[in-house]
């Protein structure tokens, strides 16, 4: 294989532009042109596509975001707008495809892949949700921005006795959730993965209060339900001082943390690894620190989980 492309898809995560940087660097070094792939899947089939040089991805590994743009496509959900895409990619003389991004990134990949196209994946997405790797890339950036968010609430929580509510991200996964409040200290986790009582919440909140606690950290996973309605709920069934904090798009953003960096950088150029190995339809990711990489199409159907000892310890530790 002498000539790869990349592309990111979906909503970015810190770290991308190291797993770019990584994707262009290692082909270079191994004598095989790298094109970009601009606006994901969108970009792809329009033939936004351009040759990227070792200069190209300079100056990019601390930078959040994207280099590459990115966007979601409903087009190319369709076989035509994926026979649109792989009509691009044979134009450029690209042979593989890397494809950085989270579950809707993998399922494109996966299309292509099933229609004779070598796609590799490499997991980008904050959520932490991509079955066959303990970690994506930038999960763990998203989680230092949680955490400094909880900090720095619970110093006005604490100020004004008040109990606050913090809505993160994560779509259907309780990942951000549940480690953000292990390591926040929060009193209450809701995760999706995990079914809850509104009741004994209130209960255990008035019990704190009855013991001279003043105020409380309750971390709701998106993928559970509304923070805002949810606030509203406890104030009602406790009459504490509520407030609502949704934290949203922020926790997409920052500098990649060292850990992210290096992760996007091992995963990255693993995935020129493999097509330069031949090796397409595969899905790369890490576990026990150790790199490991499956069919993509296996990858897609296997369950995301959740380490539900963490969340019975985050019970524990929050009596």
């Amino acid at each position: 294989m002498k000539r790869i492309g990349v592309l990111t898809s979906g909503g970015d995560s810190p770290g991308m532009n190291a797993a770019v940087r990584a994707v262009v660097r290692k082909a270079i070094y191994h004598n095989v042109e790298v094109y970009g792939v601009y606006g994901g899947y969108s970009g792809l089939m329009t033939g936004n596509i351009k040759k990227l040089e070792l200069g190209s991805v300079g100056d990019i590994i601390h930078r959040g975001g994207t280099m590459l743009y990115s966007a979601r496509s409903e087009e190319f959900k369709t076989k035509e707008g994926q026979q649109r895409g792989i009509e691009q990619l044979n134009k450029h003389g690209i042979e593989g495809l890397v494809v950085i991004g989270g579950d809707g990134s993998y399922r494109g990949a996966k299309a292509l892949t099933e229609q004779g196209f070598p796609c590799v994946g490499v997991p980008g997405t904050i959520d932490n949700d991509i079955p066959g790797t303990e970690f994506t890339i930038g999960f763990d950036t998203a989680l230092n921005t949680v955490i400094d968010a909880i900090d720095k609430i619970r110093d006005t929580a604490t100020s004004h006795e008040r109990t606050f509510v913090i809505e993160v991200m994560g779509r259907d996964a309780g990942d951000i959730a549940l480690w953000a409040g292990l390591a926040g200290g929060a009193e209450t986790i809701l995760i999706p993965e995990e079914n809850y009582d509104m009741n004994q919440i209130a209960e255990r909140l008035k019990k704190g209060h009855e013991r001279g606690k003043k105020h409380s950290i309750i971390i709701v996973a998106e993928g559970v339900c509304s923070g805002v309605e949810f606030g509203k709920q406890l104030k009602e069934m406790t009459n504490f001082d509520t407030r609502v904090s949704v934290l949203g798009h922020m926790q997409r953003g920052g500098s990649p943390t060292a850990a992210d960096r290096v992760l996007a950088s091992r995963l990255g150029a693993r995935a020129v690894e493999l097509l330069i190995e031949g090796k397409g339809g595969r899905a790369v990711g890490i576990e026990r620190n150790e790199l490991v990489d499956y069919d993509i199409i296996q990858a897609l159907s296997m369950p995301h989980k959740v380490d539900l000892g963490m969340y019975q310890l985050s019970k524990e530790l929050s009596i």
